[in-house]
């Protein structure tokens, strides 16, 4: 999928969790870059002393600066978005998910320049209909909040540009489950359980869930599809790296593992007697709250993609590991 192999790569949210973890890897390989965020998150957030951006420029200069310059390209890895999932403000998630990263893929098409791109494992909703990426479905799913519904509208925006022709010469879209891993402490809320019971345990040697509000699930065993984020940045270097069938795939580990796992394999990595609190689920999250997600990855290793993903103790440990030299 690669372009102009000397041109720089265009990367947005190049300064959040998963940009930035992106960034230091295409450093690693000597890949020039053009960092896109905005310039106060370069700054400030301490996760990212000791990472050399490259040339930084404004998300909100970017589009402009696009039309106006028109650079060569590498290509572009399109990650900026609103990510929180309790978002309410559907205007606000229509300009920032929807219409700038419709702007980014004219411009990609527009120009010949080959596109990645994030969506959600929230455009799934409740798993009602199953975590199958076969696109022929996507129309047909209903996600439980606004933001997995910013994300679905650009998926479908995206599949009705290909069929008319209207597409850069190679893209591919990716449905991050639940992403992992050293960097979000940004995010706060946001952010993993992991570094949410990296800080409980350290702060009281325990770790508070939320308990099953559902019939025959067990507190503790709401299970997601945990993948660390060097899985998931491999797999966008795969895609530039390689002709990837244009497409819209899954992003996950293909397994389903609870939060309670997740809680004693971060009890493990501390070296911490378990001692897990279950906590009512707060009343305006139970209504979208997913239980159960497991991507279904045939797709992707169809694709190429046969590299085994990191299992959720390996990668809990090694994120617990940066988080104690932090």
């Amino acid at each position: 999928m690669a372009g102009d192999a000397g041109a720089p790569l265009l990367v947005t949210g190049a300064a959040g969790f998963i940009g930035a973890r992106f960034v230091e890897s295409c450093r690693e390989r000597g890949i020039a870059l053009l960092a896109v965020d905005s310039p106060a998150h370069f700054r400030e957030r301490k996760e990212h002393r000791g990472i050399d951006f490259g040339r930084v420029i404004d998300r909100d200069e970017l589009l402009d600066r696009l039309e106006r310059e028109r650079p060569a390209l590498r290509g572009i890895v399109h990650l900026g978005a609103c990510t929180d999932t309790t978002e309410l403000d559907e205007g606000y998630l229509e300009r920032v998910n929807v219409e700038y990263s419709k702007a980014l893929w004219r411009f990609a098409s527009r120009e010949g320049v080959a596109f990645v791109y994030a969506s959600s494992a929230a455009t799934y909703g409740d798993g009602s209909l199953g975590y199958d990426d076969d696109e022929s479905a996507i129309a047909a799913l209903r996600p439980l909040n606004p933001y997995g519904v910013s994300k679905q509208r650009f998926d479908l925006f995206v599949l009705e540009e290909e069929s008319k022709g209207v597409a850069p010469p190679a893209w591919a879209g990716f449905k991050f489950f639940n992403v992992y891993g050293f960097g979000e402490r940004h995010k706060r809320r946001m952010a993993s359980v992991v570094l949410q019971a990296f800080d409980q345990i350290r702060e009281r040697r325990s770790v508070r869930l939320f308990r099953s509000h559902r019939e025959g699930i067990a507190d503790g065993h709401q299970t997601r599809d945990f993948i660390h984020v060097a899985d998931v940045v491999d797999v966008l270097h795969f895609a530039l790296e390689r002709p990837l069938a244009r497409g819209i795939y899954n992003l996950g580990t293909g397994r389903g593992r609870t939060f309670l796992d997740l809680a004693l394999a971060t009890f493990v990595a501390l070296g911490v007697p378990p001692r897990i609190e279950f906590i009512d689920t707060p009343e305006d999250l139970r209504g979208r709250y997913q239980y159960f997600t497991e991507a279904r990855m045939a797709k992707l290793r169809t694709a190429g993609w046969t590299r085994p993903f990191t299992s959720l103790e390996d990668g809990v440990r090694e994120c617990v590991e940066r988080l104690l030299r932090e």
